[in-house]
């Protein structure tokens, strides 16, 4: 398990302004943030059967 360490960027006032990311964890964010976006994006449409699925699947040779 990766250990997160934050450090930040602050300005001549001390204030934090910005943060630095290894990038692993900078691209496991925006990897969860795309799928938080296409979650929301398709909530409104009506679920389908796991058969329905496969035969989709099927259908387009994909199964």
């Amino acid at each position: 398990m990766e250990t997160v360490r934050e450090r930040y960027v602050v300005n001549e006032r001390g204030k934090k302004i910005g943060v630095i990311l290894s990038l692993k964890r900078y691209r496991r964010l925006l990897e969860d943030l795309h799928d938080l976006a296409v979650i929301a994006e398709r909530r409104d449409e009506e679920p389908i059967s796991l058969e329905e699925m496969k035969r989709r699947l099927k259908e387009d040779e994909l199964l």
